[in-house]
């Protein structure tokens, strides 16, 4: 007898909703989804080194938009939870408990992490399942210092990842995702030829070139100006991902794991060794 849970339909159901109804999310279904997700996801070594911060109130919300680089949805939508790597929890209770204290380092930072996005995905299917919509902000690496300030984290916890939810007010296309032998390896990672990798990605790069073209009448003009004839040019330009914001960010996500007591020990030795 098959006993497996129908979860298949849900995950293919999956959409990344950018337009939400003002609609408020009834408190005690937050919870629900909140503590269920906890409840049926993996932790390491059972600490639970993760924080979900909730901002519901319009004022704080307005805040946080103009943090996430200005996106509609934040303040269209009910709530946001910030989710974060938190070893300060743990680490307090080291101290209270008479142990030795730990995890203050890059190890704890991506233990921590990991728990943080095994709980937020959780957390996006408990919403989704609900009938909810969801959508990640990867603003939250880009504007991390300033959101910890804004959270009032404390040592040792930090922003990883913040999910939009509300009721949908929207009904977008599923995209599509990369064909399975693009990811899934047997045994060993293994790199098909040129030509074979190519033809892997052949798909993506029309549909998602074509797709980045239609967003807005003036894409076409500015994709032209900077010289861009292919997805994966589009993807490394200023228009995307730039090698430039990518280097800013790193420095910062570099510099709120020193201030926040994650590489404090690392940065010490590195420097006395020189």
């Amino acid at each position: 007898m098959d006993q497996s849970t129908p979860l298949s339909p849900l995950l293919l159901a999956h959409r990344s909703i950018r337009r939400f109804k003002p609609d408020p999310i009834p408190p005690d279904l937050i919870e629900r989804i909140c503590v269920d997700a906890v409840a049926g996801s993996s932790s390491s070594g059972n600490l639970n080194t993760f924080a979900l911060i909730l901002t519901e109130e319009m004022a704080r919300r307005e805040q946080l938009y103009a943090l996430h680089m200005e996106q509609e949805m934040i303040l269209q939508a009910p709530l946001l939870i910030t989710f974060c790597a938190d070893m300060h929890r743990t680490r307090r209770w080291l101290r209270l408990r008479g142990a030795r204290d730990n995890f203050n380092n890059l190890e704890g930072f991506l233990v921590a992490a990991y728990d943080a996005m095994i709980v937020a995905q959780s957390v996006a299917l408990a919403a989704e399942a609900a009938g909810l919509g969801i959508c990640y902000l990867g603003t939250t690496l880009d504007a991390c210092p300033e959101i910890a300030d804004f959270l009032e984290l404390p040592e040792t916890c930090v922003p990883v990842t913040t999910l939009v939810i509300g009721w949908p007010d929207e009904d977008p296309a599923k995209r599509d995702r990369l064909p399975p032998g693009c990811y899934l390896h047997r045994e060993t990672y293994h790199q098909p030829d040129d030509s074979a990798f190519l033809a892997l990605h052949a798909d993506r790069e029309v549909k998602g070139w074509a797709r980045y073209r239609s967003m807005r009448p003036e894409m076409i003009e500015e994709m032209e100006r900077l010289g861009i004839t292919s997805l994966a040019q589009f993807y490394t330009s200023d228009l995307k991902y730039s090698p430039q914001r990518s280097e800013q960010s790193s420095r910062k996500i570099y510099q709120l794991l020193i201030d926040k007591r994650y590489l404090d020990r690392l940065v010490r030795e590195y420097s006395n060794a020189y």
